[in-house]
């Protein structure tokens, strides 16, 4: 997140604003903020600023101690007029005593509030906080004594989403029912931190949460443990499968560089944005791609033909003309945003052959369901995951993909019987230390020869039989937890002792409100409530936030969409960062290493505050004077036949050289007379 910067406006009265455009601009992009303000400048805190005392500033800033630092440095100069602070999220007690406690800010600073934007929303249901290290801190043995003040910066975060939506939920946590790991009590005491922040919020802002007919919301905290297989399947919807497959950029935006050919590369050799702003990548991002190809043709087609400069035949002169309309930034953009998703669908095709993913897909959902696509037991599955691990044309993440998840479906192996898959994948020895590390996240990695604990089952149910499938949709049997979890949520069915309360006394009731077959109607209603088989769409929806500790899938993701869809509520999905099986694999191969090589934040050098801050300000030299015409001396000149007045007056240096010319001059004269005198006389 940007730290800070700097707004300058213009109104009645020259006005200087300073903020971080970064939080906001989801919501109030850079341009509107620059046109409806009327904004003269935007500058970042920490970079060389003008001092400018005749302007005001609002200053955006991050609580951060070194944000601080730069700001107590302006007051310090009275780089501005006046200042009005506004903090991205809740500023920590000792940073707030600082700046209590000094005397230029209480002469300067004029108001301060919160804006509660510490997140970053990527879609209009997810959220994430751009922060990967979240996974090592909260899990990696080593990071133990960084785990509560990391679990108090998230509960800030989720309390800043929950303000910003006007909720003041109830809190259900993941409770495992049989932990058998550390971080098991993650989920409840991240739970009770965001409660008791909640809490004191409301007690000092009397209007939160504001009146809402909604039904109250309800915060669902969860933890990667909750769902083992999820990061792990190959998923075959579009966003999914893309994040996946293709060598996508990621950053603060997502951008993808389409494989073309030699003809095309010259035009098209360049990173296309993939986002909110791309209505295609929306429409189509959660489709299947058994659906998605015919889909996307059929919407091209339709926009060639409401689009007619794209058709081929036309005459001459027709052409040249709708070639300038083709031209148009309307039109280009279309023509490139259909042919960037034309050739991401084609790529990942390609690549789903290549890998022969239809035959590693159909042993993953048999794993990840514990059913074949007949939705019974299945049969021979140690036959058809070594079979597949012997095949030289399945790649080695793949291998190692289907040997975690036939791990996690035996719960546990024989450690002989791991190192034999690991024999016949052929993986390095460093891929056994990604299975091993699994037991940091509650899977069961080993297990003793006489152990005879079944098969492990779906801890939230599994789908009743619905006959035989088509090889399509058998490739996506599998639900995640989280879509199950929200399903019996809004069925009243979610168990108590798996998800309990916060506050089981008074919310236990309460939590139940906004579900299915659940109003608040009086008795003498014209239709009963028993009669409502689903929520009307007319009636205001009740929000479910999601928090997912540790990373979230795109196939949770999806689920929260198709949630919200089909139950008619309004559900959000937020956490630390996003996961891709690539990502998700490294991560936990990383649970086993010296944490010095992990680059946490923590273990870096502490940001400071640039220096030329403080230095002390050089005044300007004043400038040279200019030349001045002589126009008085020039007026008391005046002419004269004396050589000796110069400008007016005598110059006695100067008569005294003349006398002594003059008496030279009288010297030589007599002398001539006395040489002619004589010469006369003879």
């Amino acid at each position: 997140m940007a730290e800070a910067g700097s707004l300058s406006m213009e109104s009645s009265e020259k006005t200087t604003y300073s903020n971080s455009i970064s939080p906001v601009s989801p919501w109030f992009p850079t341009s509107t903020i620059v046109q409806e303000l009327r904004i003269v400048d935007i500058e970042q805190i920490e970079e060389r600023r003008p001092m400018n005392k005749e302007m005001d500033a609002v200053y955006i800033l991050s609580p951060l101690p070194h944000i601080l630092d730069c700001l107590m440095a302006d007051l310090e100069r009275r780089r501005y007029r006046r200042t009005f602070l506004v903090w991205t999220s809740l500023l920590p007690l000792d940073l707030q005593n600082r700046l209590d406690r000094s005397p230029m800010a209480k002469q300067q600073i004029v108001s301060t509030s919160l804006l509660n934007v510490d997140y970053y929303p990527r879609e209009s249901h997810l959220i994430t906080f751009r922060d990967p290290w979240s996974f090592p801190t909260l899990f990696h043995p080593a990071c133990n004594h960084l785990v509560r003040q990391h679990m108090e910066e998230l509960a800030q975060r989720i309390v800043s989403i929950c303000v910003s939506l006007g909720e003041y939920p109830t809190i259900r946590y993941y409770n495992p029912r049989k932990p058998s790991h550390d971080a098991s009590i993650l989920c409840s005491h991240l739970a009770r931190f965001v409660q008791t922040q909640l809490d004191q919020y409301a007690k000092y802002n009397t209007e939160f949460p504001p009146i809402s007919p909604r039904p109250r919301g309800l915060l669902i905290i969860a933890d990667r443990s909750l769902d083992l297989f999820a990061p792990l399947l190959h998923e075959f919807t579009y966003q999914a499968m893309v994040h996946d497959l293709l060598p996508l950029t990621e950053g603060d935006k997502v951008f993808y560089r389409p494989a073309t050919s030699q003809a095309e590369k010259a035009q098209r050799d360049k990173d296309q944005e993939i986002g909110e702003k791309d209505s295609i990548w929306v429409k189509f991002r959660h489709l299947h791609m058994k659906d998605l190809l015919d889909e996307l043709v059929k919407d091209f087609n339709a926009f060639k033909a409401q689009n007619p400069q794209f058709a081929e035949r036309y005459t001459e002169a027709v052409i040249i003309t709708l070639d300038m309309l083709a031209g148009l930034p309307k039109f280009q953009q279309g023509k490139e945003a259909y042919s960037l998703h034309l050739s991401m669908t084609q790529d990942a095709m390609n690549v789903f052959q290549d890998r022969r993913l239809a035959d590693i897909a159909s042993v993953e959902q048999s794993l990840a369901t514990g059913l074949d696509e007949d939705y019974k037991k299945p049969k021979n599955l140690a036959d058809q995951v070594i079979r597949l691990l012997d095949d030289d044309a399945i790649q080695f993440p793949d291998r190692l993909r289907l040997i975690i998840q036939y791990l996690l479906y035996r719960d546990g192996l024989l450690p002989t019987d791991v190192q034999k898959l690991l024999a016949h994948a052929r993986l390095p020895a460093q891929d056994s230390e990604v299975i091993y590390n699994l037991e940091l996240l509650g899977a069961h990695v080993n297990r003793a020869l006489k152990d005879s604990r079944p098969v492990a089952q779906h801890q939230f149910g599994k789908r009743e039989a619905q006959g035989p499938s088509s090889n399509e949709s058998g490739l996506s049997r599998f639900e995640p937890a989280l879509k199950i979890v929200l399903e019996e949520h809004c069925r009243g069915a979610l168990e108590e002792n798996t998800f309990p309360f916060t506050k089981p006394h008074l919310d236990a009731a309460e939590g139940l409100m906004g579900q299915e077959n659940v109003s608040q109607a009086s008795l003498r209603s014209a239709k009963p409530t028993w009669a409502r088989t689903r929520p009307s769409n007319q009636e205001p929806r009740q929000r479910i936030v999601v928090f997912m500790a540790g990373g979230a899938t795109y196939s949770e993701s999806r689920s929260c969409y198709e949630v919200s869809q089909s139950l008619n509520k309004d559900v959000y999905l937020a956490t630390s960062h996003m996961l891709t099986p690539s990502l998700y694999l490294r991560q936990v191969g990383d649970l086993s290493v010296d944490r010095r090589r992990l680059d946490l934040p923590a273990d870096r050098p502490k940001p400071r505050a640039p220096d030329h801050l403080f230095e002390k300000e050089i005044p300007a030299p004043p400038p040279p004077a200019k030349p001045q015409p002589p126009v008085e001396s020039m007026q008391q000149m005046h002419l004269s036949d004396d050589p000796r007045s110069i400008n007016g007056t005598h110059n006695p240096q100067s008569s005294s050289v003349d006398g002594r010319l003059v008496k030279d001059r009288d010297k030589e004269g007599e002398k001539k007379k006395k040489l002619k005198f004589f010469g006369s006389k003879r």
